[in-house]
């Protein structure tokens, strides 16, 4: 007859102790936050339109491409911190165009900041009327074809992101 008690002595004297689970991975980050969503897409415009105004102020021309990678950039911010909210790729294609505006804006005032002499911040804050009327007077079919592709390009990338 055997009575159930363990045998005598260490079990593990033998060999090394069993080793530890391992650690828990780290929390994965936080997803589906429309709010933080919208203020990483609010900053990301303002930072392609800076981007964007810079270059083409500073080839004298805008570039298309530019545009597109505008778009993208506030809709991958949006998707990639906000997730697949519906209302995301809808606001990062109107902060796309908003992007794209400020930075036509500010290429404006770079361009004439050059050719005037004067500092294309003094150019953009107090001569604003001046650069309003300069963007209506050259705005062409090419204009709204690179908002539309802002647009696009923010939309595509805040689904693409949120996936």
């Amino acid at each position: 007859m055997s009575q159930p008690v363990p045998p005598p002595g260490n079990p593990f004297a033998e060999g090394a102790a069993p080793t530890p689970y391992p650690a828990a991975p780290p929390p994965a980050p936080a997803r589906d936050n429309v709010a933080l969503g919208l203020v990483a897409a609010l900053v990301a415009a303002l930072v392609g339109a800076g981007l964007y105004g810079g270059l083409a102020g500073a080839v004298d021309r805008e570039i298309g491409y530019a545009a597109v990678g505008v778009g993208f950039l506030v809709g991958f911010a949006a998707g990639k911190v906000g997730g697949r909210n519906p209302v995301l790729p809808v606001v990062s294609a109107a902060l796309s165009l908003g992007a794209v505006y400020l930075g036509q804006l500010l290429a404006i005032s770079i361009i004439f900041g050059k050719e005037l002499d004067v500092s294309a911040t003094d150019m953009f804050f107090e001569q604003f009327d001046l650069l309003m009327e300069v963007w209506n007077e050259s705005k062409d079919f090419m204009t709204f074809v690179f908002f539309a592709l802002a647009a696009f390009a923010a939309f595509a990338g805040s689904k693409k992101a949120s996936q």
